[in-house]
């Protein structure tokens, strides 16, 4: 292939002209950067110019990164050095010769390279730079699995293999020295928590276990285990959950403790039968995070001055409102470390213990052992309580039990399951739990959602459509900036790095009392709470898309049709 430089192939395929060419030329001798970044980035071409060009001239195929599955074993054939180097990325492998995509194809340095480390003839793909730097994110992050997939694989006629009795608390120090099962489960964890995960599942499909982690709420495909290993991750996972290895039928609960990079994490393990065999979730608790604070959980402006007055309470009941995984545990261990001292006995049931809390009682509920949430309430009042946090509210029995505590005397905290604030009321009523009671004892209500923020890496402004205005309620011909994420490695593309939690706090007045007593409807209740100083989870949404922290379509998403 004739050598031809990258600005002659732009003229002749009618992208730019030499006026421009040589602009892009002079700033390239102050810059040093490459052509084709200084021509992208000052608006003379496209990135999608420049492949079209590529194409063209080189007869060089582009290839989405976003739509292939790289095999990990091929994270062996150019080291990680060369790939962030020159901007590279294994995609396949035929006979002799290694695919790579390439966001400079005509880099001939970094194909003499790639050549001599891995022994294979170079075929040069092109692909956009930041899809070839999420590419190269995602394989070496995921090395030390394939090697230890590899080693699996030559091992796999070893029945012994995957059972070697461990300790509950494993430490990634010793791994090198572990069987391959055991480093490859090692280097799945591991790598979950440098990429902030909460939760890792392991699902049995057709011919393959898939590995996905969910990362700011969003599950992701990380990468696939051949269906011959399955059997022995699922029984170092069972032997590290203190689980039944030979039990497949049912399901079966778990945990372990996990330390890595000066880290604690406390693993919850969880398996489920399905037609191709148990699937795995792993929940990663750090319980070496520190205090969570009101400030960490997003509470802010009247939110955070209603939040305070609530927690001056000294009895009654304070619920937290939400779906399952909307950081109501993280905003309890908030108020619970905030109202901890040395003159309080604040008393816990949990089902499980996710946050270590000094000075606080934690009790774990165990119903194999008849410990359930309205026994251990029944045994917590024994105990001289002035604060007690019920884990869950979750019929009806330790919902009258609750509340009667809360008119006795005791400030008590619980969860329950609703779509917002109010609807709390009503679903208390649902349950059992008379209204008067209900009036006499609730305090407050705090309803949450998480949602994801804009990466702050990459933060552009834009103009908002039609249809985001419309989400918001904001008119169509609204002079307003919206921001939105365009995708970075910092953020892996998505758009989005972190979350945070919005609220919408109801706090019980005369009013709201009366009408709770006379078993009002969740419609006059709404109206009722919508003329005090109730800001609803809709106005907190929109003023943080209107700040630039998410997203209009983000606010929908999380907190679903309340936005309407």
């Amino acid at each position: 292939m004739a050598y031809m430089r990258l600005g002659d192939l732009l003229i002749a395929a009618g992208v730019i002209g030499q006026e421009e060419l040589q602009k892009a030329l002079s700033i390239q001798k102050q810059t040093r950067e490459r052509l084709g970044d200084v021509l992208i980035e000052n608006g003379m071409i496209t990135e999608q110019h420049l492949i079209e060009a590529l194409q063209m001239q080189l007869g060089v195929d582009f290839v989405d990164l976003t739509a292939v599955s790289i095999p990990l074993e091929l994270a062996k054939f150019v080291p990680r050095s060369i790939a962030k180097k020159y901007c590279v990325v294994p995609v396949k492998l035929v006979k002799d010769e290694l695919y790579v995509a390439m966001s400079d194809p005509l880099n001939f340095v970094a194909q003499e390279e790639i050549k001599a480390a891995s022994h294979k003839q170079v075929v040069p793909m092109i692909a956009t730079r930041r899809a070839t730097e999420s590419a190269i994110s995602t394989l070496y992050g995921n090395e030390g699995a394939a090697r230890a997939i590899e080693e699996m694989k030559r091992e796999a006629g070893d029945s012994q293999t995957d059972i070697i009795p461990a300790q509950m608390a494993q430490t990634a120090d010793n791994a090198a020295n572990e069987a391959p099962t055991i480093r490859f489960v090692n280097s799945v964890i591991e790598r979950a928590i440098a990429e902030r995960a909460s939760d890792i599942h392991l699902e049995p499909q057709e011919g393959e276990m898939v590995v996905r982690m969910r990362i700011d709420g969003a599950l992701r495909r990380v990468f696939t285990v051949p269906s011959n290993l399955q059997a022995t991750v699922i029984s170092r996972l069972k032997i590290m959950g203190g689980m039944n290895i030979s039990e497949r039928k049912i399901p079966q609960d778990g945990r372990a403790m996990y330390s890595a990079k000066g880290k604690d994490i406390d693993l919850r393990i969880n398996s489920m039968p399905t037609v191709h065999g148990e699937k795995m979730v792993l929940r990663l608790l750090d319980k070496s995070a520190g205090s969570v604070s009101r400030q960490s959980i997003g509470l802010e402006g009247e939110d955070l001055e209603t939040y305070e007055a609530l927690l001056k309470n000294t009895s009654g009941v304070i619920l937290i409102v939400g779906p399952t995984g909307s950081g109501k545990s993280t905003t309890m261990c908030a108020m619970l470390q905030e109202l901890c001292s040395e003159e309080t006995n604040i008393m816990t049931l949990e089902d499980p213990v996710e946050y270590d809390i000094p000075g606080v009682s934690q009790c774990q509920i165990n119903e194999k052992t008849g410990m359930t949430f309205a026994a251990g309430l029944r045994a917590i009042l024994r105990q001289d309580p002035d604060i007690i946090s019920v884990g869950e509210i979750r019929d009806g029995e330790t919902g009258s039990i609750a509340i009667r505590s809360a008119i006795t005397g005791h400030l008590v905290l619980s969860t329950l399951h609703t779509n917002d604030a109010v609807s709390a009321i009503p679903r208390l009523v649902d349950i059992g739990v008379e209204p008067y009671l209900i009036a006499n004892a609730l305090r407050g209500v705090i309803s949450q959602r998480l949602v994801r923020r804009i990466c702050p890496h990459c933060k552009k402004p834009h103009r908002p459509s039609d249809e985001e205005l419309s989400l918001l309620k904001l008119p169509a011909d609204a002079d307003i900036t919206f921001y939105r994420g365009e995708g970075c490695p910092e953020c892996r593309h998505t758009g989005f790095h972190g979350r945070r939690a919005v609220f919408e706090i109801l706090t019980v007045n005369d009013k709201l009392r009366r009408l709770i007593s006379q078993g009002a409807d969740y419609d006059a209740l709404l109206k009722a709470a919508a003329d005090t100083d109730f800001t609803s989870m809709r106005d907190n949404c929109r003023a943080l898309v209107l700040s630039g922290e998410t997203t209009a379509a983000e606010a929908a998403r999380a907190i679903h049709s309340t936005i309407d």
